[in-house]
């Protein structure tokens, strides 16, 4: 009976269309009627009547439980009305398309070029509001200007990095409230890769972009700022709930995953995620988003009390949890 249910909201739901997560709830009404003239009785009509009221969020898990994810889209995360989906950019970076399903408002972080982006838009028959920049890199802005002139979105940016940012129009600053569409951003500062650094939480999706701050087992390198810096910024970023998803900018788990385990060995919970992003990346599927709970437990920039890590790289008692991270991430320089 249950996987008659799933057939009938599954056929229901709209084929990977920009327009599917507005739909869905529509999709669930015909599936309940298709139910009952099926017979199928008021338990089961009940249940598939709890999708009319469900979140967006709890629907997406509900769709990979029934094995009906394909039917969900090419996105990476439907939270709220907020759909994220991941765009590969030059050889490793990320970008990711922020849509607003109630309003149809669309947004990008870090576009380190813009063909990629002008292609997802188009495929999707989108336009581009906003541009967010986590840092002045030009692997995150180089799309900026192009996208900015052919479709007028505005950029918005560190207020610390006005004069680095292409086009920037609005500047932000550390605990600033942004509002995407009908989403709560709030703006942290993170120097330590930059000294204009800074994420965007979205708390009401559970979910952040670390831009080059915070990696999946790794952190980004100290060009502009200190140890200190970038730990206190670690550790605002993981003051987050652990089921906080991490957007960040790179696909570099695999190669950090070596480096993590190199001085680590005995983490079982990073000796199982490593062969998790082994795996993922022989199927050339992304492995990100990670969590907040994930890298706590294996990324060794976030692990700076691990006697293993001490031990393994010779580093004094008497060390802070900055200085443990400065030599973690010379260590990782080296590697």
């Amino acid at each position: 009976m249950l996987s008659k249910a799933c057939s009938l909201v599954a056929s229901s739901l709209p084929r990977c269309s920009s327009s599917a997560a507005p739909t869905i709830r529509e999709a669930a009404v015909v599936a309940a009627k298709r139910a009952q003239e099926n017979g199928l009785g008021k338990p089961l009509l009940y249940g598939i009547g709890t999708l009319l009221v469900m979140p967006l969020r709890t629907l997406h898990g509900v769709g990979r439980m029934f094995g009906a994810g394909r039917f969900l889209c090419n996105m990476t995360s439907v939270s709220s009305s907020l759909q994220i989906e991941l765009v590969p950019c030059l050889q490793d970076n990320y970008a990711y398309i922020l849509h607003d399903v109630d309003t149809g408002t669309v947004g990008v972080v870090d576009p380190s070029e813009a063909t990629p982006i002008i292609n997802a838009l188009e495929k999707r028959n989108q336009n581009l509001t906003y541009i967010l920049n986590t840092h002045h890199h030009y692997d995150h802005t180089g799309g900026n200007l192009e996208l900015k002139a052919k479709y007028g979105a505005k950029v918005i940016g560190s207020a610390k990095d006005r004069d680095r940012i292409p086009g920037i129009d609005i500047t932000l600053s550390e605990g600033d409230t942004w509002m995407f569409a009908g989403h709560q951003v709030l703006v942290m500062e993170t120097p330590g890769h930059t000294s204009g650094h800074v994420c965007y939480h979205f708390p009401g999706s559970g979910a952040i972009f670390t831009g080059d701050t915070l990696f999946s087992l790794s952190c980004g390198k100290l060009f502009e700022g200190t140890p200190q810096q970038m730990y206190s910024s670690l550790q605002k970023i993981i003051a987050l709930p652990d089921e906080t998803r991490v957007y960040c900018g790179h696909e570099y788990t695999l190669s950090n995953s070596k480096f993590a385990l190199s001085i680590e060995p005995g983490n079982k919970d990073l000796q199982e995620y490593a062969a998790n992003a082994a795996d993922l990346r022989k199927r050339n599927t992304p492995t990100v988003p990670t969590t907040i709970g994930r890298e706590k437990q294996c990324n060794p920039f976030l692990r700076t009390s691990s006697p293993e890590i001490k031990n393994t790289l010779s580093i004094p008692d008497h060390f802070d949890d900055a200085r443990v991270l400065e030599v973690v991430r010379r260590a990782k320089d080296n590697f």
